[in-house]
């Protein structure tokens, strides 16, 4: 489980280190196999290990390739979808296009979502969270049906 925003940093080369607190997880259950994608609806990427990303790679291949939006999600996600290994190091490397879609530069925000990790500039990052907790404090966010269920 990927809990956590970690800050990280890109290096000249385009890759980025997962902090070592991951490795034994992604090591044992997946061989240090990722694979890396764009998140359609934020400039973030999607970092999945490679058993997590089979299960979203099913689904993406059950939509239909005749209806327009399902293609598109098809299209883009799977068109995306870059292999990453872990190096002896415990770096992966993140391609130009993906590094392009989601504004990488030096500083990069590493963010744990259980099942995969968001990575997002810092810059972009800060601007979200600041969205987000606007959001939280709006009478429709709290009075979502499926938030009501969430007790915190």
């Amino acid at each position: 489980m990927f809990r956590g925003a970690q800050a990280v940093n890109l290096d000249a080369k385009g890759r980025i280190a997962i902090p070592t607190r991951y490795r034994p997880e992604l090591l044992q259950d997946n061989q240090g196999q990722m694979v890396c994608t764009v998140d359609i609806r934020q400039p973030c990427l999607l970092l999945y290990p490679l058993k997590e990303w089979e299960i979203v790679e099913q689904k993406l291949l059950n939509l239909s390739n005749f209806d327009p939006k399902q293609r598109s999600l098809q299209r883009v996600m799977l068109g995306y979808a870059t292999e990453c290994e872990l190096d002896n190091s415990g770096r992966i490397l993140l391609s130009q296009p993906l590094r392009q879609h989601a504004k990488l530069e030096k500083n990069i925000m590493l963010v744990g979502q259980l099942n995969k990790f968001e990575i997002w500039s810092e810059a972009e990052w800060h601007a979200q969270i600041e969205q987000d907790m606007a959001l939280g404090s709006t009478m429709e966010f709290a009075t979502s049906e499926e938030l009501k269920m969430l007790s915190l």
